[in-house]
């Protein structure tokens, strides 16, 4: 697969066979995988990179390959748009891709922090010099600290269910006591969606245990759940004057469902990052996977993000209109959103620059102080991240 050459022809799609260049796009897919210091990492590229943009990688939970975790979202409609924009690099973490070989007995799963070093290799592998994240459970957390240990190679990160810390030995012990009389397909279901949606989504829950049990290796799972657990803490804290604290430095989207079991963890991880670059997006009715309960919703918000990083300035907002109707809420939540996002023409003008980026922080600085109208608080003295329901 390595050896397939892909020729685009600029000209020819854009002028004369309008609409043909989404159909190549579409076909523009090959698997790699990426030899590392601790095995085979399988990636799969759609799409052309273009350019000095960045390339949207994708990280998924335990449990999931990169299809099961993301085909929903980056398949639904309202995504084209985005895949029409840029190249989208999905990496599965190692054995957990469809057809893969069982580990040795002396292999040595690799740690979250190691998981994360081989993302360097993918990007070199590739050809990228940068990336927009967007991961999922413990996919949030190895982009999260790639982005803490390699900077200059993230842009952005979107980070739905993220957990910022260890696992506490309550939780441990919890586990290990629950692990001698439950089959660890359940544990995984447990950790991937709420108990009202275990109870109420039969259907949904049906699909993803009948994947877990029929369609990953066990064995290989087995040991990424375990190197998850074993997690240390990310060590982050909220920047202070005075204080050089570690946190992330580009703008970053956390997500989370309001049934979802990550909802304490994700506003905690929100609380140790830099007000003036994060905002917090909580999604009503919605379960522990955002991008598959409510695709267009996150499409819709990624398309925000990915304009206050100062790309699409002119990007259609098809669904916000859609549902106007049908949440009046919502839609003021994410209007007030853009309204302080860096989509007017001035930032149109200067989009894809370094000003321009260097723009759109200071104006997330400035959104940072309206948080309190989008959740109904009161303004606070110290700055607050945005937090968007919708």
């Amino acid at each position: 697969m390595d050896d397939i050459q892909v020729e685009t022809k600029h000209l020819l799609v854009d002028r004369e066979l309008p609409g043909l260049r989404e159909a190549v796009q579409q076909l523009a897919m090959v698997e790699h995988d990426v030899e590392t210091p601790y095995g085979r990492i399988h990636c799969t590229m759609k799409g052309v990179p273009k350019g000095e943009r960045p390339v949207i990688l994708t990280f998924h939970d335990i449990g999931l390959n990169h299809k099961t975790c993301w085909n929903t979202l980056f398949n639904h409609e309202d995504m084209s748009e985005i895949m029409h924009h840029f190249a989208v690099c999905h990496v599965d973490a190692p054995g957990q891709h469809e057809g893969a070989n069982t580990f040795s007995t002396g292999y040595e799963y690799p740690s979250m922090d190691q998981v994360s070093e081989t993302l360097p290799l993918v990007l070199k592998h590739f050809g990228l010099k940068s990336v927009i994240g967007m991961g999922f459970g413990a996919g949030a957390y190895i982009l999260t600290r790639f982005t803490l240990d390699y900077p200059n190679m993230v842009e952005g990160l979107v980070l739905i269910n993220i957990n910022p810390c260890a696992e506490g030995w309550m939780n441990w012990a919890a586990h290990k006591i629950s692990g001698w009389t439950h089959a660890e397909p359940d544990m995984i279901i447990s950790h991937l969606f709420g108990k009202e949606e275990i109870h109420n989504n039969q259907d949904l829950i049906g699909t993803y245990r009948h994947h877990i049990v029929n369609d990953m290796n066990p064995y290989n799972l087995h040991l990424f759940v375990k190197s998850y657990e074993s997690r240390r803490d990310l060590e982050i804290e909220r920047p202070a004057p005075g204080y050089n604290n570690r946190t992330l430095k580009c703008p970053s989207l956390l997500v989370v469902g309001d049934s979802s079991p990550a909802v304490e963890a994700v506003v905690e991880c929100n609380t140790k990052l830099d007000p003036t670059k994060t905002t917090l997006l909580k999604m009503a009715d919605c379960g522990g996977m955002p991008q598959v309960d409510q695709p267009g919703k996150l499409t819709e918000a990624f398309k925000y993000f990915i304009q206050g990083m100062g790309y699409m300035p002119a990007a259609s907002m098809t669904r916000l209109v859609r549902s106007r109707t049908a949440s009046g809420s919502s839609v003021t939540s994410f209007e007030g959103n853009r309204s302080r996002s860096h989509t007017t023409e001035g930032n149109r003008s200067r989009s894809h620059t370094n000003e321009g980026r260097n723009r759109s922080a200071d104006g997330q600085r400035g959104r940072s102080h309206t948080a309190g109208s989008m959740d109904g608080t009161a303004d606070q003295p110290v700055p607050k991240s945005a937090e968007v329901s919708c």
